[in-house]
């Protein structure tokens, strides 16, 4: 017998967030991509000329990692790093057209993807689970 008369709220949380991640991740490499890929897209659409250093803030990685990343993408074309002509120490990053073409896809999945997460959820229990997950956050300090 367990102390807990339902699963501890964390256990099913951590289960759910990694067998969805996984899916999600499948998603991206059916589409051609990796979470990796697309979550560097994402920042530096979001961003325009976004830095190395900003890029790695924003994904929520190390610096070294997300050059590792960096390399790959810009040996398949789809980006581009030029140093900043203000400050020659910073690198500059940039969609290619495969870069954009490539986004483009990996955007398409992960709304295909967030599509099948809502069936059978309503808007109201969506803003219920958003406010659920707010609290959560706030519970652990974060």
């Amino acid at each position: 017998m367990t102390p807990f008369d339902r699963p501890p709220v964390g256990m099913n949380l951590g289960r759910t967030a990694k067998l969805v991640a996984q899916a999600f991740d499948a998603a991206l490499v059916e589409a051609g991509g990796t979470l990796p890929i697309w979550l560097t897209l994402l920042s530096v659409k979001s961003s325009n000329l976004a830095n190395q250093r900003e890029l790695a803030g924003m994904i929520g990685i190390q610096g070294a990692t997300l050059t590792h990343h960096l390399n790959a993408m810009e040996a398949q074309g789809l980006l581009m790093r030029r140093r900043d002509p203000v400050n020659r120490r910073v690198h500059l990053v940039e969609l290619t057209e495969a870069g954009e073409a490539m986004f483009e896809t990996l955007r398409k999945a992960a709304l295909v993807f967030d599509k099948r997460l809502r069936v059978g959820l309503t808007d109201e229990r969506l803003a219920e689970f958003a406010q659920v997950l707010a609290v959560l956050r706030g519970n652990v300090g974060g």
